[in-house]
């Protein structure tokens, strides 16, 4: 298994990532169901995605992403303190955990697919640069109930191709992440907006595009 991974990650090191579990699921179950809509998907490499929308989505989902090495025990550490005190609400997850989730596991939560989450992470960070983990993540992330990857939302979503996204687009794009199939980018609640005007401050809060740099 380990060995088929690593050939996996080398091959996929610069080729584009066609499709991901998460996506070959809906699919699946698309055929049988008409309620279910096919997935819709279009790779956009990072030079083509905004800078800001780059940020967006580690200002929401990671911001420590420059730092670690595929786990940030910091933010584990906290959500584990919260679950204990009957606060947990998941959590503390990096974007490359959420990356491997989305191309090898399964929804829901336990022990078994967070540790194979972990391991694979680790692996991931060692063969992939941090660009190339948030590229295949910004492609592959679900934004809409069949809208993967920022190609797919920026045009299906919001109608605006993905380097005519501004700051505020970005971020509402990000808004939705946590739950796609329950926060609308087309028609966002309150709680959408409040998390676009939060995840806006927070892009400025961890260094604007300065923070991109780190990556390199």
């Amino acid at each position: 298994m380990l060995l088929a991974l690593v050939v996996w990650l080398l091959i996929f090191r610069w080729l584009p990532v066609p499709t991901s579990a998460f996506m070959l699921r809906q699919d699946v179950v698309a055929i049988f169901s008409a309620e279910t809509p096919f997935v819709r998907h279009d790779w956009v490499s990072l030079e083509e995605i905004p800078r800001h929308m780059q940020l967006a989505v580690i200002a929401s989902e990671d911001q420590r992403f420059a730092e670690h090495w595929g786990i940030d025990m910091v933010a584990t550490e906290a959500a584990i303190r919260a679950e204990m005190r009957g606060r947990g609400k998941g959590g503390g997850s990096t974007i490359t955990q959420q990356l491997v989730k989305n191309l090898f596991l399964w929804e829901g939560r336990s022990y078994v697919r967070k540790g194979l989450e972990w391991g694979i992470a680790g692996v991931m960070e060692i063969f992939w640069s941090k660009e190339r983990i948030l590229e295949v993540y910004l492609n592959t992330a679900q934004f809409g109930k069949a809208d993967y990857g920022v190609g797919a939302a920026s045009a299906n979503l919001l109608h605006k191709s993905v380097g005519k996204l501004g700051a505020a687009d970005a971020a509402l794009l990000a808004a939705v992440l946590p739950a796609p199939s329950k926060y609308s980018a087309v028609k966002p609640s309150g709680y959408v907006r409040a998390r676009q005007g939060r995840i806006l401050r927070q892009m400025r809060s961890i260094g604007g595009a300065a923070y991109l740099q780190r990556l390199d």
